[in-house]
């Protein structure tokens, strides 16, 4: 039996069997072999009813021979006998009459709980129960140990999982070869992998079961990070950037076309920007900040630093009204400066569109605003040395090479990334692992805080009257909703305008906005709104990310408990943005403890970064990287901030070992350098070093 055998001739599987382990993705043993527990059970050793002692966990296994129902309404209550070795159990499961449709007369059970005495017998009441399938090999009698729990589906159980997995194991083990040298594993305390998964499946301990986790997490966090290091030393020699020049003249010059102050954060983020453009090879950095924190001025900084080079830059939005905005941002700092700048977007016309590109190819443009059409075939740059993209949370391994080539003399551009979605810097290594982070905390001079309040929705009508009041005095604002269409209770898009209309916004110019409609006709209406030909739109959270209007002051969130930290933070930087203090409004039915948690965080600070990681302490770490990228999480079994000890630990020994062994290609390295190919390969571009 071979790791790659497949999973149809493990014992006990065979062709039904097999089609089930398939559909989890298991087809052979070493898939098996990775399958892992999400949790364990205490279990009890299994004895006879006579050896079962009193108010301690216990396990027994028989025959059931009666069952009935009996109590009435909510007090209902599933009973059974089982008789086990000839000796009677009885078992009640409260408020469990639905038990009758799964457990019969005839079945063989295997149930665990604390018994009690009931007249002259024993009782067990609401045991954990298995049945014991006729057509499967009955399992021996259990002794006391952690159980291994296994996500398992319709067609096959945790036990069923288990029991192949414990036939296989024996033999599997040996075949599992470490990819960590010993001296390696004994300087980190680390046990053998083979070790590791003999504990993960076949505890003896609690601390067995910590020893493991601790080995499989920190080879999936060495392996990102050997992936990233990697990838970073083969750009340095293989791939160039155009290095521009800085100086403090530069400095200056660029400066003075910015009407405020810079931040700390902004100077902070400024300086690690200004550094990476001035080497030979591209840089790939991040800027994370709040909404309204400057992020845009940042980004021109660097936009200018490569027309003050003599060479081109490209700022990418994810839709053309955000292109529009950015452009009118820019041209006006801009005003009366040698920088010639240019807007590319779709509502051009063909021979607009014609004439920019001749003059980007030619070297007239310097500074060139768009969609993320820019990085198509068809544009092609005299020498792109800055790309800039606004709002997208991964910047992908296909953008980045339809980049290669822009910068001139098959030289790639330098790349940075803008996020207004604030993450944990732990996440930050990981979910945007190949990327440099620069951080931008606090708001620019004159940016006041956005005040948050919790309401019911019993004060709908007193929210909106005030809503009335905003707008009387030439203010505009959002609603939001969280559906189209209207969905049980919910109140949907279309029911909020036709109430607002019809009441307390009877009069006022109010439209709704939501996912359905066609991109065009949104852009349309928010460049109305921005106009201020709209008093307020009724929409759902395509406004989330979207065009910065000045004289937006108010946001009420509808049914606020359905949404999360990031989108309720991010809702409420769409208002505020001018020279008033903005309002956010969360109306939210009764909550649960959670969504009380998550709105009670929204209310108590506008700190995006203290939320981000008060978001990670209650959703965790999957439902926060999910919500930015497409595809798995990343880990299954590294946890944060829990293994963050372990993720600085990985990111040093990997910048240390690809410093030695830049490309892993020496002869012990190969089965290192295989793991990480199949794990990150295809995600990090490693497909380019070969």
């Amino acid at each position: 039996m071979l790791l790659t055998s497949p999973i149809r001739f493990a014992p006990g599987v065979g062709p039904r069997r097999a089609d089930a382990f398939t559909a989890l993705g298991v087809t052979n043993i070493g898939r098996l072999i990775h399958t892992l527990p999400f949790r364990y059970e205490d279990e009890a050793a299994e004895s006879g009813v006579r050896e079962l002692d009193l108010g301690r966990t216990g396990a027994a296994r028989g025959e059931v021979t009666a069952t009935r129902v009996a109590g009435a309404g909510r007090k209902r209550r599933f009973e059974a006998v089982l008789i086990s070795e000839g000796e009677r159990l009885d078992l009640v499961w409260f408020n469990g009459a639905y038990l009758q449709k799964k457990i019969h007369p005839g079945m063989r059970l295997l149930v665990q709980g604390k018994p009690r005495t009931r007249g002259a017998g024993l009782q067990m009441a609401n045991p954990d129960w298995e049945i014991l399938h006729e057509d499967a090999e009955e399992p021996e009698r259990q002794s006391a140990r952690l159980r291994p729990i296994y996500a398992g589906s319709a067609d096959l159980t945790t036990r069923q999982i288990e029991s192949v997995i414990e036939k296989v194991l024996d033999e599997a083990l040996p075949q599992i070869e470490d990819h960590l040298p010993e001296t390696y594993r004994q300087e980190r305390e680390l046990i053998e992998l083979r070790d590791a998964y003999r504990c993960i499946h076949r505890p003896h301990s609690r601390e067995e079961i910590n020893a493991a986790r601790r080995r499989l997490a920190f080879d999936e966090l060495l392996l990102l990070q050997l992936g990233v290091h990697m990838k970073r030393a083969w750009m340095r020699t293989h791939v160039q950037a155009p290095a521009l020049t800085w100086s403090d003249e530069i400095d200056k010059r660029i400066r003075k076309r910015i009407p405020f102050e810079f931040t700390e954060g902004q100077n902070a983020s400024v300086a690690e920007i200004a550094s990476d453009l001035q080497d030979a090879w591209p840089a790939n950095r991040l800027i994370q900040g709040d909404v309204g924190s400057g992020k845009t001025v940042v980004a021109l900084y660097a936009m200018l630093m490569a027309a003050a080079s003599g060479h081109q830059a490209a700022l990418m939005a994810p839709t053309e009204l955000l292109a529009e905005q950015h452009y009118g941002t820019i041209t006006e700092l801009l005003e009366g400066a040698d920088v010639e700048v240019a807007l590319r977007t779709g509502a051009l016309s063909a021979a607009e569109r014609a004439s920019i590109d001749k003059r980007l190819e030619s070297g007239d443009i310097d500074l060139v605003i768009g969609t993320h059409a820019l990085i198509s075939e068809n544009t092609r740059f005299h020498s792109l040395a800055v790309v800039v993209i606004d709002e997208q949370h991964r910047f992908g391994v296909e953008q980045r090479a339809a980049l290669r080539g822009k910068a001139g003399d098959n030289m790639t551009p330098h790349a940075i990334v803008m996020t207004a979605t604030p993450i944990p810097r732990t996440l930050a290594y990981t979910v945007f692992g190949d990327l440099d982070v620069s951080e931008i905390k606090g708001l620019p001079p004159g940016r006041m805080p956005v005040v948050t309040r919790l309401v019911t929705p019993e004060q709908f009508d007193e929210v909106f009257d005030y809503v009335r009041t905003r707008l009387d005095g030439d203010e505009q604002a959002y609603v939001v909703a969280p559906a189209i269409d209207a969905e049980g209770d919910l109140r949907d898009v279309r029911t909020l305008t036709t109430r607002l209309e019809e009441g307390p916004l009877k009069g006022k110019r109010v439209a709704t906005l939501h996912g359905r409609m066609r991109r065009d006709e949104r852009e349309h209406l928010m460049g109305r709104f921005r106009a201020g030909l709209i008093d307020a739109i009724v929409a759902t959270t395509v406004i989330e990310v979207g065009v910065d209007v000045p004289n937006a002051t108010m946001i009420v969130i509808d049914h606020a408990e359905r949404f999360g930290v990031a989108q309720l933070h991010q809702l409420r930087g769409r208002v505020g943005r001018g020279g008033r203090r903005g309002l956010c409004v969360l109306m939210a039915e009764a909550p649960s403890p959670e969504a009380e948690e998550r709105l009670n965080a929204v209310v108590s600070t506008t700190d995006g970064f203290a939320l981000a990681e008060k978001d990670l302490e209650i959703r965790g770490p999957g439902e926060v990287i999910g919500a930015r990228q497409s595809g798995e999480a990343p880990f299954r079994v590294a946890e944060f901030p829990k293994h963050m000890d372990l993720l600085m630990l990985a990111r040093r020994d990997a910048a240390e070992w690809i410093a030695q062994s830049p490309m892993l290609d020496h002869p012990d390295e190969q089965l290192l350098r295989q793991r990480l190919m199949k794990a990150h390969g295809k995600s990090l571009g490693l497909v380019d070093v070969a």
